[in-house]
């Protein structure tokens, strides 16, 4: 069977830019394609995130639950809640689940929402 790759979640942002600096001087990310004129990329321990130009699009926050977009993996969720919220992030409390996660949501200023998990013993 042939292995997939981490490559990138893709999001549609109405001002790439803005959504970039946000995820550089709040999540922590790097910015890279800097110079290219409908994409930006971030990225942050392996995880990329493509962030698309797209100004007359629905916006993310008047997607109601289609507005999660992706569930990332962390060593430590409290340390990176308090690394986040910090900066500024707006960011629920470290949760424990029922499932055997704890878990932070963070929600981007364009309304997608973000789950950081990580195993907690059972």
């Amino acid at each position: 069977m042939s292995r997939i790759a981490p490559w990138a979640f893709v999001l549609a942002v109405p001002d790439f830019n803005r959504s970039a600096t946000y995820f550089r001087d709040v999540l922590g990310f790097r910015v890279l394609w800097e110079e290219a004129t409908d994409w930006r990329l971030v990225e942050r321990d392996g995880v990329r995130i493509m962030l698309g130009n797209c100004p007359n699009a629905l916006p993310p926050s008047g997607l109601g639950s289609h507005n999660w977009f992706g569930y990332l993996s962390v060593d430590d969720v409290d340390a990176l809640h308090g690394e986040l919220t910090a900066r500024g992030a707006a960011c629920s409390p470290p949760t424990d689940t029922a499932y055997g996660m704890r878990e932070i949501v963070v929600t981007t200023p364009d309304g997608h929402r973000i789950v950081f998990g990580q195993d907690t013993p059972r």
